[in-house]
Order: C-alpha cells, then structure tokens, then sequence
C-alpha cells in the first residue's frame, strides 16, 4: 500500500466519525422536534390555562404565547435538521468517492 492509499484511508477514518457525529445530532434533532409537535397538539386541543417548564418551576402562560414560541422552536429545529442532511450527504459522497479510489487502487 503506497502513501497516498494511507491517507485515503486515513480520510476515510476521519469522514466516517465525523458521519457518526452528524447523525447523533439529528437523531437528538429528530427526536426534540418530535417532542415540539407532540406538545403542539396537546396545546392545540387543550383548554386555554396552560402552563410551562421553567426550570424546576411551572409558570401560568399564554397559551398563544406558548405555541408561538413552539412554532418557532420547530421551525428552528427543522432548519438543523435540513442543514445537517446536506452535511451529511456531503460526506457520503466523499466517503464513496474515496472508497472508489482506494478500490481502484488495488483492482490495478
């Protein structure tokens, strides 16, 4: 195996933990929005005296208020999770193309 098949390799290493990163980050992603929309529904059918989690303490809100403010975290949480699907993608394809080459290498 020659020095540029090592460092390929080496890359490929690199790409395939940081993959592994990406994904952790949006399965914690997935998994708080689904949480978000879960609580959207529950405000949306419940009766207008609603209260939220700061902290350790339970405060009396607007229920408007609240939802406005769980849009928003969703549409936050959406735009992370799109963003880290291209990060993904992104290094796939690299990863693939490196593995190309390595295969190339020793089909010679």
């Amino acid at each position: 195996m020659d020095q540029e098949t090592g460092k390929k390799i080496q890359e490929i290493q690199i790409f395939e933990q940081s993959l592994q990163s990406i994904l952790m980050q949006k399965q914690a992603f997935l998994m708080e929005s689904e949480e978000s929309e879960k609580a959207l529904q529950e405000l949306e059918s419940s009766g207008e005296e609603v209260y939220k989690l700061i902290g350790q303490l339970l405060i009396k809100s607007d229920k408007t208020r609240v939802i406005e403010e769980l849009k928003k975290k969703t549409g936050l949480l959406n735009l992370r999770i799109k963003n880290i699907e291209k990060q993904e993608q992104s290094l796939i394809e690299k990863l693939e193309s490196l593995r190309e080459d390595i295969a190339k290498t020793f089909n010679k």
